[in-house]
């Protein structure tokens, strides 16, 4: 069996939340194809918040590399897929090496000066939506680029999906508390709609201190850490997702939102543009609210097109399919 070096930060390994989920999606799915994903992180980081001056992620990565090449070369492998641009300078000892961005270097993301010097020595990527590709190619001149979505569990979205359980009122967002994520938004959409009940997910246990700052309302609710089978089993209560983010690469919970068939209030950004459906709405700060109570007071409770068209493209199939192709070429 073909073996892949998958590096990611030690927090990304750690925390309930996107790229843990990719990683042991991508692993299930490749060892079906034949390949062996070893996952590879260093066992120090620098910090885990990355907005505090000096201590920004990228410079965390390079003085991680010793350990990160030790476990490579102890494992044997030449192919690598990293999820990081501060792990870059790995095509210098590894010329078989592909940047699957978590984090892009758009203005709207927190250290994205930072990011932006390494970007410019990436040559070959995958990425997961056709806005990102185009990204890559205009600012940075990569054009070795393929677009595989991180494909969502469909046997957890055929399990959870039941209509009779929506909460007519209820409203998910999930998301972290991070300034680009917008979570004051959510606080005060709930503080003036207080016949609504707005549930916020945060991916990892440390938001829960964080949180503490906000006064938060009484018709909010806040989890964190959830396991998959607890987000479908949210995802499928509620009757609207929303997310107020910025800028995202791909949203996973945006697509497992139109799995479960949600209506969808998403940003008017063109990096959302492949969310796309007859039920899912963009807007902005200034008419999100009204997005919401709009779709709330919908007649329809969940959308069909919505499930049909995430199931078309974005499932664990459609991921396996851009897989099986990408190694085919890669690994040859």
């Amino acid at each position: 069996m073909k073996k892949v070096g998958l590096v990611m930060r030690k927090i990304q390994f750690t925390e309930s939340q996107g790229p843990r989920v990719f990683a042991e999606r991508l692993r299930d799915l490749a060892a079906q194809l034949g390949v062996e994903i070893v996952f590879i992180s260093p066992e120090r980081h620098v910090s885990g918040h990355d907005w505090i001056a000096g201590y920004e992620h990228e410079k965390g990565d390079l003085v991680n590399y010793d350990i990160v090449l030790d476990q490579m070369y102890s494992a044997g492998i030449d192919h690598v897929i990293y999820t990081v641009s501060g792990f870059t300078f790995l095509k210098m000892f590894f010329k078989n090496s592909v940047l699957f961005p978590h984090s892009f270097p758009d203005p709207a993301l927190t250290g994205y000066e930072m990011m932006k010097p390494f970007y410019g020595i990436v040559d070959k990527a995958i990425v997961q939506t056709e806005f990102l590709k185009r990204q890559m190619n205009e600012v940075y001149g990569v054009s070795d680029v393929d677009v595989i979505p991180i494909g969502f569990s469909e046997q957890l979205a055929e399990e959870y999906f039941d209509p009779s359980a929506i909460v007519g009122n209820r409203v998910l967002w999930i998301g972290r508390d991070e300034e680009n994520r917008r979570p004051d938004l959510v606080l005060e959409y709930a503080r003036r709609n207080p016949d609504k009940e707005v549930i916020m997910v945060f991916g990892g246990m440390r938001y829960k201190e964080s949180m503490k700052k906000y006064d938060i309302p009484h018709n909010v609710k806040l989890k964190f850490a959830l396991t998959q089978s607890e987000v479908f089993e949210l995802m499928n209560s509620s009757k609207v997702y929303w997310s107020s983010s910025k800028f995202d690469t791909f949203a996973m919970p945006l697509t497992e939102a139109l799995a479960m068939g949600k209506i969808v209030i998403k940003p008017e950004h063109p990096c959302y543009d492949h969310i796309s459906s007859h039920h899912a709405f963009a807007g902005n700060e200034k008419n999100w609210f009204e997005l919401i109570n709009m779709a709330i007071a919908s007649p329809l409770n969940y959308s069909m097109d919505n499930r049909d068209y995430a199931f078309s493209k974005f499932s664990s199939s459609v991921m396996k399919e851009g897989y099986r192709d990408f190694f085919d070429r890669w690994l040859r």
